[in-house]
């Protein structure tokens, strides 16, 4: 059974969470694959920049990772940028070509410690669960960012993947949202550990089942029973999903998600992103 949305596509406007109180509002903008703008207290961040074109080849040894679509806005228009919260550096559909042109433009860039020492510049690094402020340029908001665990794959992958960090947002305002960004991971006891010391409002969750021939079966992004899990342990948490289309090694869509949600009784805890439509977070 095809996933009914409960918003239409075009309205773009999430009005529902369950929890009380009022929440300023917080714009989410899907870019494409794990490229996402978000707006909250003013302050622009982006997540894992992306802008080549469609039918991009990029050979990173013996992996090749072939782009099916490109952004729906390009950067120009999505500039300036007070921050970049970049999951790793090492994978092409996380930080392509243009995307990794973006960098020096950023104000501040967030990211692992080993993508900080290859990428250098105005690039800081952060060990899970340290913290660190991006304070608007007029000085008139502030928003704390926290790096987070991830695994990027199975157990045991991490000499593969190399070092990926997931990161929360949270506004130094009062009951403003806060934001679980995932990052490349699957479910496992560090997004469990993420649950149990934040209580967030919203998760950008990287899905998509990402599978590579050559690392084996295996899925090395979420897959539909991973946001589930996800999700249960984020209760009061509205689901939002990137990372899913673009790239020709997903292997399951938005709507795989979205009917799982569905057959699970939880199709209100997920809400759909259409490229270039920004969907306005308001409790």
């Amino acid at each position: 059974m095809a996933y009914q949305p409960h918003l239409k596509p075009f309205q773009g406007v999430v009005n529902r969470l369950p929890r009380t109180g009022h929440l300023k509002t917080m714009r989410i903008t899907l870019i494409g694959g794990s490229t996402a703008l978000l707006e909250i207290d003013g302050l622009r961040l982006m997540t894992d920049p992306t802008f080549d074109p469609p039918g991009s080849e990029l050979t990173n040894g013996s992996v090749t990772l072939r782009k099916t679509a490109g952004p729906a806005l390009e950067s120009a228009q999505l500039e300036p940028i007070d921050a970049i919260l970049l999951s790793h550096d090492q994978h092409f559909d996380n930080l392509d070509q243009l995307g990794r042109a973006l960098i020096p433009r950023a104000r501040q860039v967030l990211t692992t410690p080993s993508a900080a020492s290859c990428l250098g510049g105005h690039t800081k690094g952060l060990l899970s669960w340290q913290s660190t402020r991006i304070v608007a340029a007029d000085n008139s908001a502030a928003l704390t960012v926290t790096a987070t665990p991830a695994r990027h794959g199975p157990p045991g992958i991490e000499p593969v993947s190399g070092e990926v960090a997931g990161f929360v947002v949270q506004s130094e305002l009062p009951r403003d949202p806060s934001i679980y960004i995932t990052g490349d991971t699957v479910w496992f006891e560090g997004v469990a550990e993420v649950a149990r010391r934040f209580s967030v409002h919203a998760i950008l969750l990287f899905a998509g089942a990402a599978r590579i021939a050559a690392r084996g079966p295996e899925h090395l992004t979420m897959n539909q029973d991973d946001a589930i899990a996800t999700a249960r342990a984020f209760p009061l948490a509205r689901i939002f999903p990137v990372h899913h289309q673009g790239w020709e090694h997903f292997s399951e869509s938005q709507q795989t998600l979205l009917d799982a949600f569905t057959a699970a009784g939880m199709a209100e805890w997920i809400e759909p992103l259409f490229a270039g439509v920004p969907a306005v977070f308001n409790a």
